[in-house]
């Protein structure tokens, strides 16, 4: 089973090119594919829907869209005369060559800023009919300002993903509504652009402390970060590059894990030929 996660950059390259074609064919061969920074009805790629072509550019896949960051821009007149919304959407999207079983949209904690753009960040998770058994995948973009809020924000996602059997995720007693009863997976996959350097207080946060002795150790309620367990997570490494100075690189997008999934963990890297967008995908690979 492959996974891949970009944040696409609203489809625009490091050429400045908006092309999302090419960033479904650098995806090519991936079963789930978790996507950043889609968005609808923005100026900066000629207000395309992306998470349609998206959908219309993995044909066969099931696909979900949130968009936590919903503006309302007015109204417009189209050429036949209707009278629509005009809106900028700004989300994630979660890909699947299975069914998606059930869908939440995990609002994260976010406060006020004044001198810098600052959107609703969500984790789009997805319950996903897999060959090897129901898993829980999460599309997850967090704050790009403030360490201070990224932390809350994956103190809040730790405690949404492991409490899920708990919770009951989206939906239990279906069988009021005629609906069958969804499965209560424990383990899940973490993926997307968290906007942190390897071992920054968050990324701490999220991870755990490491050890003098034992080094970082597989601790529930922690999740594991399968780049760094494949021996990925190497100085200079990056995921992200400056358009305006491709010198400037950060490491910032990762493939995190739940414990139970380490037997299974097979490979996981950082694809660095695509152009499509100023990220570059992380791939995951886990045993079916």
């Amino acid at each position: 089973m492959k996974l891949a996660s970009y944040n696409i950059q609203f489809g625009v390259g490091l050429d400045g090119r908006c092309d999302p074609a090419r960033i479904a064919k650098s995806l090519d061969g991936a079963d789930i594919v978790c996507l950043q920074e889609v968005t609808r009805g923005f100026h900066a790629n000629g207000y395309a829907d992306l998470a349609a072509t998206m959908a219309d550019l993995f044909a066969g896949y099931h696909s979900v869209f949130s968009a936590p960051a919903d503006v309302y821009l007015g109204m417009i007149e189209t050429e036949d005369g209707k009278r629509v919304a005009r809106r900028l959407q700004f989300g994630n999207m979660v890909l699947s060559r299975w069914p998606i079983l059930s869908v939440r949209t995990l609002l994260l904690p976010r406060a006020r800023t004044f001198d810098k753009l600052n959107v609703q960040r969500c984790a789009t998770e997805a319950l996903i009919d897999a060959p090897g058994g129901a898993l829980r995948v999460y599309s997850v973009h967090l704050d790009h300002v403030s360490p201070e809020e990224r932390i809350a924000q994956i103190i809040e996602l730790k405690a949404r993903a492991n409490l899920y059997v708990e919770e009951g995720g989206g939906l239990t007693g279906g069988a009021d509504f005629d609906l069958p009863a969804l499965p209560m997976p424990e383990d899940y996959v973490l993926m997307g652009d968290f906007n942190m350097q390897p071992e920054s207080p968050e990324y701490v946060a999220m991870t755990g402390p490491v050890d003098a002795y034992y080094g970082r150790v597989a601790r529930h309620p922690h999740p594991v970060d399968a780049l760094d367990r494949m021996g990925r997570l190497t100085p200079g490494c990056y995921s992200w590059m400056d358009p305006r100075e491709t010198s400037s690189r950060l490491h910032l997008d990762y493939a995190f894990i739940s414990c139970g999934l380490l037997p299974r963990l097979k490979g996981a890297h950082v694809d660095l030929e695509p152009q499509g967008s100023d990220h570059f995908p992380v791939w995951l690979e886990l045993a079916d």
